[in-house]
C-alpha cells in the first residue's frame, strides 16, 4: 500500500511543491564553445590550486562529466560520487549534481570542503520527502524498518534504519525480509513497487516520484518498439511498472550502463536520464541509444527525459564557486553522524556482499 490513496496512473512528481520548484529553475542558455572554454581551462587550474577533485553525476551534461575525468576526477553515481570523494586525497570536493549528493559528499568527508556549482539544484523525491511530514509517518509505523533511498536529504536519512542506492535496494530488502521485518520505504512509489513486486516484502510506501522516470510511457514504448524490433529496453526502476514490464534490463545507472556494453545487441531504448548516453556511448561507442519517449501522441513533458535540476550544474556557475569557494555544503556535525548510521550500513552490507560473492568464485 501507499502513503494515500491516490490512483496509480496519477502522476506522483506532480504535486504544488515540486511545481513550485520546477518554477524556479533558469533558462537553460544556449552554449558558447569560445566562453566554456575558458571557462574550463580556468576550473582547471583552479582544481590545481586549490587541491580539489570534480565528481559528476552521470545526469550532467557532457561537458561537465568530461571535465571530471579529463582532470582525474570522477563520473558516477551519487554514492560512488561521495565514497570517490572521501578516498581520494583532495582538500576541496566539488560535486556536480543536485544537492543530496553535496550533502552526501559532506557526511563521508566531514573534515573536507564541499562545493557545488549551485545550492538551488534540488530532486523532486527529496523535495516530496520534507522531514517533518515523513517522521510523522515513520512514527504512525513504529514497528516497521524504515529504509529511505538515497535520493533525500540529510535529515531524512539520519531518522532512517537504513539508506539504499537502486543497486542494492533489492539485496536489502531480502535481507530484511529473510529476517521477519517489515518496512516503510521512501521516497520513490516506483522503486518501492519493483521491489515489492520482486520481494514480496512487506512494505508500505512513501507516495513521491523522480520527475524524469515518471514522465516515461508504456504506449510510447510500444510504438517504438514496433519502429526498432531488434532494440532491448534499458529501464531504471524508478520507471512506472507499465514501462518496466517491457524492459529487458531493469537496473541501476552502472547497472544499464554494462548491459549496454555487454549486451550482443546493437540497439537500446534507454528509459532514463538521457545525461547517461554520454558514458554509455564513451563504453559502448558502436551501440545506437534512443531516448525512451516521455509522453503519449497529445502530452507534453516537463523533464523530457532531461532533470532540469541537473542542468542548473554550468562551467560558469563551478568557475565562480571554485573561485569564491562560494555554495559551501554543510551538514550539521550532530545530523551528520546521525546520518551517517544508515549510511554505514548499507556500506558494510555491500562489502559484505561482495566479500561473499568473491567467496563464491
Amino acid at each position: 500500500m501507499t502513503q494515500s490513496s491516490a490512483q496509480d496512473n496519477r502522476l506522483a512528481a506532480d504535486t504544488l511543491l515540486v511545481r513550485e520548484y520546477l518554477a524556479e529553475v533558469p533558462h537553460k542558455p544556449e552554449p558558447d564553445p569560445t566562453e566554456n572554454q575558458r571557462y574550463r581551462d580556468a576550473i582547471k587550474a583552479l582544481l590545481k590550486e586549490r587541491n580539489a577533485t570534480l565528481v559528476a553525476h552521470y545526469y550532467t551534461d557532457p561537458e561537465i562529466q568530461a571535465l571530471a575525468e579529463e582532470t582525474g576526477g570522477m563520473v558516477s553515481d551519487s554514492l560512488e560520487m561521495a565514497r570517490f570523494g572521501r578516498d581520494c586525497d583532495a582538500d576541496v570536493l566539488v560535486v556536480a549534481g543536485v544537492r543530496f549528493m553535496g550533502e552526501t559528499a559532506s557526511i563521508l568527508s566531514p573534515d573536507k570542503t564541499v562545493l557545488m556549482p549551485t545550492t538551488a539544484a534540488t530532486c523532486s523525491l527529496d523535495i516530496a520527502c520534507p522531514i517533518d511530514k515523513f517522521s510523522a509517518f515513520c512514527d504512525q509505523h513504529p514497528d516497521r524498518v524504515v529504509v529511505v533511498y538515497a535520493n533525500t536529504s540529510a535529515a531524512v536519512k539520519a531518522r532512517a534504519d537504513w539508506v539504499v542506492t537502486s543497486s542494492i535496494a533489492l539485496d536489502v530488502v531480502e535481507h530484511l525480509q529473510d529476517q521477519g521485518k517489515k518496512i516503510l520505504w521512501a521516497p520513490d512509489r516506483h522503486l518501492g513497487h519493483y521491489i515489492q513486486h520482486k520481494t514480496g516484502a512487506d512494505m508500505i510506501l512513501w507516495d513521491a516520484a523522480c520527475i524524469v522516470h515518471e514522465e516515461f510511457k508504456a504506449k510510447g514504448l510500444m510504438d517504438m518498439k514496433a519502429l526498432y524490433p531488434d532494440a532491448k529496453v534499458l529501464a531504471h526502476p524508478e520507471s512506472p511498472s507499465s514501462v518496466l514490464a517491457m524492459a529487458d534490463v531493469i537496473g541501476s545507472t552502472s547497472q544499464l550502463i554494462k548491459a549496454a556494453v555487454e549486451l550482443p545487441e546493437q540497439t537500446f531504448i534507454v528509459a532514463t536520464d538521457q545525461g547517461i548516453f554520454y558514458k554509455m556511448q564513451q563504453q559502448a561507442p558502436d551501440k545506437t541509444l534512443i531516448v525512451a519517449p516521455t509522453a503519449g501522441n497529445d502530452a507534453s513533458c516537463r523533464s523530457c527525459a532531461s532533470c532540469p535540476w541537473m542542468g542548473m550544474n554550468s562551467l560558469q556557475a563551478m568557475y565562480e564557486s571554485l573561485r569564491d569557494g562560494s555554495n559551501r555544503i554543510q551538514v550539521d556535525r550532530d545530523l551528520a553522524a546521525r546520518a551517517m548510521v544508515p549510511l554505514q550500513r548499507m556500506l558494510d552490507f555491500s562489502q559484505q556482499r561482495q566479500l561473499a560473492v568473491k567467496g563464491k568464485a
